[in-house]
């Protein structure tokens, strides 16, 4: 698996190196000084479900700087209606995306609207697409997806109860939904909805995905679940009950019965997405330490200087690397092998990257103090993404299965 000549080559291609400089540039010169004044104008606002005034002016602005310089929808591999970007290109540009939160939103490449948006992109009718890959490549709306559910381990796909059942012309959904990442904001429009519609057909064919807008009578946004105590508005986790919500036929993606098969679409360059930026934040992170650690004194030294401060920077930048290749890695097997073929590549950058951005984030929040855990830092919120990561794209615990089943397989083959 790790001899394959091609996938230890890791370099970014030349096409894309101007793409990456202008993104950073991008970042620098319209993003980062609009963060601040992005977040300050939304604080205190009556409905938090909401933007206050200024704060979409202040994105679209950033948003139409990037349109104009060509920065756009990066993140659909070799599609037409993006930059045509392999995976491993990809990556080195969620590098840089990964330092700043807003940044991904002003190039178009947030999720869940990346998964979402490939999913149209591969397998959407055309008149799918019309509707609403056309909008969300444009940046003109949002979107969720709606996949876990709180009365079963829906870790396991399986156990998912929300049915949906044709009536004539329309499919009729019920069940409950939580954790719907994006279902807050006001610009989300549309659901993809994992939903049970074959109970009786052989196991990974019960399940198909679904449609569904979300104006459609029945849908119930209950409100949002908190993560470590925060809502996350206006974007949310939200709470959704589906009560006999009517959807047109044709609103089924690639027929009944094929919402695994949709699931191993989205599920890889999407999984590793989060690892990518993930990165960028413990870069972030790591930046923050020695800001910190060599502009205060404690104890008569640099407290960069007190402890084992100094082997921390070290193991971190160590960790960083190493997290670099797994993720390069992953992202070069999705090029040279199909999204299938590589998820166990993909498994070991979802099962390392997020704990040991953890990690890296719970040092510098030590190395702040009590700063480290208050709303004058970033650190926090970056601490509550990253752990809450290793339950989102699955627990831990199943990209470890993946990997570690896939190398009993192989030692039962050769015998060593």
């Amino acid at each position: 698996m790790g001899n394959d000549t091609d996938l230890n080559n890791l370099a970014m291609s030349e096409d894309a190196r101007p793409l990456l400089d202008a993104l950073a540039k991008h970042i620098r010169e319209n993003v980062d000084p609009i963060t601040e004044e992005f977040h300050r104008l939304g604080e205190g606002r009556a409905e938090r479900f909401s933007y206050a005034p200024g704060q979409l002016e202040l994105l679209e602005t950033a948003k139409n700087k990037a349109r104009e310089a060509g920065l756009w929808n990066f993140f659909l591999p070799n599609a037409e209606t993006g930059e045509g970007l392999s995976n491993l290109d990809y990556a080195y540009i969620a590098f840089e995306l990964g330092k700043n939160p807003l940044a991904s939103q002003t190039l178009n490449c947030s999720a869940p609207d990346t998964g979402n948006m490939e999913v149209l992109e591969r397998v959407g009718t055309p008149e799918q697409k019309e509707k609403w890959l056309k909008p969300l490549l444009a940046g003109e709306i949002r979107s969720c997806f709606g996949m876990t559910e709180p009365q079963v381990a829906s870790s396991d796909a399986r156990n998912i109860e929300t049915s949906a059942v044709l009536d004539g012309d329309d499919w009729v959904i019920n069940g409950e939904k939580y954790y719907i990442s994006g279902a807050g904001d006001p610009r989300c429009k549309i659901m993809i909805c994992m939903v049970k519609t074959s109970p009786d057909a052989p196991t990974f064919r019960q399940q198909s995905q679904i449609l569904v807008p979300m104006d459609a009578p029945g849908v119930h946004v209950l409100g949002p679940m908190r993560v470590f105590g925060h809502d996350h508005a206006p974007h949310g986790h939200m709470h959704i009950k589906l009560d006999n919500v009517r959807v047109p036929k044709e609103n089924i993606l690639w027929g009944e019965g094929r919402g695994f098969e949709i699931s191993q679409l989205r599920l890889g360059p999407g999984r590793i997405h989060h690892c990518m930026r993930s990165i960028g934040s413990a870069e972030k992170a790591l930046d923050l330490i020695l800001e910190r650690g060599l502009n205060r004194e404690a104890f008569g030294k640099e407290i960069i200087n007190l402890g084992k401060n100094m082997e921390i920077v070290s193991r971190a930048r160590i960790e960083i690397e190493a997290m670099r290749m797994v993720v390069l890695k992953a992202a070069k097997a999705m090029d040279v092998m199909g999204n299938k073929e590589a998820r166990i590549w993909v498994s070991m950058a979802k099962a390392m990257v997020p704990e040991k951005c953890c990690q890296i984030i719970d040092q510098a929040i030590q190395i702040h103090g009590a700063t480290g855990v208050s709303q004058w830092s970033p650190l926090s919120e970056m601490y509550m993404q990253q752990r809450t990561l290793r339950l989102a794209d699955g627990p831990d615990e199943v990209h470890h299965n993946v990997v570690a089943r896939n190398e009993v397989n192989r030692y039962n083959q050769t015998g060593a």
